[in-house]
């Protein structure tokens, strides 16, 4: 389902980002049906928003679930686009903000107090669930949000093109640029890492050794290293080896399952559609070193579902999350891995999908064990946009890098002074 997570809504921006789909099966339909459940508690209403996942039957699952909690009539709006952020965030600015939605944890919801902490929820069953799913939802000693799904985000590639051109399984982010060039003939493109080449963003930051922010809360992403590793996407941006137009972006795996590139950066979620399509021709692999010493990097997106704090039955909301998100271990599990493959927060669940412990599943799992990094909760909205135009700057437009960051280290700063003084 992808993701995030981002971190952006091209995938979903975003994102994430990301971590929307638009993809794997065609996006479910939505228009103006608000998808209120019939049944329910008579007169007691609830609304949750969701982006729209591209897995077939998403949109009916979420819905189906709804309908079977008996405290409130539940509405869901399947919000459509690659916006949802922005149509989110003006929703809760209004009248008609949504009870519960789903997001990525972020500082700035708590601090103006738009979001309900869930420790009365969370904690009878806190142990069940991956500690950095806890940590990642955690300010103050208090835990924001109930994470759903873990989205790991990595490199697919076909094996028969590697094969064919000689290339192996890149190691680091130079073999990346080599290999993206040897692949590339007049019908196929070496490499395609999303339309507008953001959705790599974090892993390409922690593969150079480097990381948003430190412990301090003070930026950490402006390195030489991190510097050299955008010259070397401006190297590929301008080489011709890129997949730069896709039909669909980087969480759809159709650019790969159609022939368009050889390596596509994708989610988990993706994996059930391209293994139908290319059965044992699909490989995987974390976003290489992209400096000496620095490991591979995996980032994990996901989504988490929160209660509005400001909205006008917070307990009643609570409740329902409490019941889909806490109690309903058969709906968690339908949703982790029914419509793709996402790694389920719970642990208890995670130890009992069968599906993710063999072959390439199996593979993701141990790749997202090994390497995998969470969303930090203090790098806010503001900050991911500031991150995404130094793409748009040092690797599009070819701005010096260091110029690019410095411009992205006013945004964050001013950011952080905000939220940390």
């Amino acid at each position: 389902m992808s993701a995030m997570s981002s971190n952006n809504w091209d995938r979903r921006s975003i994102l994430r980002a990301t971590m929307g789909l638009a993809a794997a099966g065609g996006l479910a339909a939505c228009g103006g049906n608000t998808g209120r459940s019939e049944g329910g508690a008579s007169g007691k209403a609830l609304t949750q928003y969701f982006h729209a996942y591209g897995e077939a039957g998403t949109q009916e699952a979420i819905k189906r679930y709804a309908k079977d909690f008996d405290g409130a009539n539940v509405a869901t709006q399947w919000i459509t686009g690659s916006n949802f952020e922005s149509k989110l965030f003006s929703a809760l600015l209004t009248g008609n903000a949504p009870d519960v939605f789903e997001f990525h944890p972020q500082l700035q919801l708590i601090k103006s107090g738009q979001v309900a902490p869930l420790d009365d929820i969370i904690n009878p069953v806190k142990d069940d669930f991956n500690p950095a799913d806890i940590k990642s939802h955690t300010v103050d000693g208090k835990i924001y949000g109930v994470r759903m799904i873990d989205d790991p985000q990595f490199f697919f590639y076909r094996k028969s093109m590697l094969e064919k051109a000689g290339v192996d399984v890149p190691q680091t982010l130079e073999e990346l640029a080599e290999a993206a060039d040897k692949l590339t003939t007049d019908k196929v493109k070496g490499l395609f890492l999303g339309n507008n080449m953001v959705s790599t963003n974090y892993a390409l930051v922690w593969a150079a050794g480097a990381d948003q922010l430190n412990a301090s809360n003070e930026i950490a992403y402006h390195t030489d290293e991190v510097a050299a590793a955008l010259r070397l996407y401006r190297k590929m941006f301008t080489s011709g080896h890129l997949l730069l137009d896709a039909p669909a972006d980087y969480w759809d795996p159709s650019a790969l399952v159609q022939g368009l590139t050889a390596i596509q950066w994708c989610g988990m979620w993706a994996m059930p559609v391209m293994q139908k399509a290319l059965g044992d021709d699909l490989g995987i692999f974390p976003f290489p070193a992209a400096a000496s010493g620095a490991k591979p990097a995996v980032y994990n997106g996901g989504w988490s579902m929160f209660v509005n704090a400001k909205g006008k039955n917070v307990d009643l909301a609570k409740e329902y999350v409490k019941w889909l998100w806490i109690d309903q271990k058969k709906y968690q599990e339908d949703w982790a891995l029914s419509y793709g493959f996402h790694v389920p927060p719970r642990v208890s669940i995670a130890e009992s999908a069968d599906k993710l412990k063999s072959g390439l599943p199996a593979e993701g799992v141990k790749l997202f064990t090994d390497y995998g990094r969470f969303d930090n909760i203090n790098w806010t909205q503001a900050m991911i946009t500031a991150l995404e135009e130094v793409i748009a700057d040092a690797v599009r437009k070819g701005v010096d890098p260091q110029k690019a960051l410095d411009t992205a280290d006013k945004k964050v700063n001013r950011e952080l002074k905000k939220l940390f003084g």
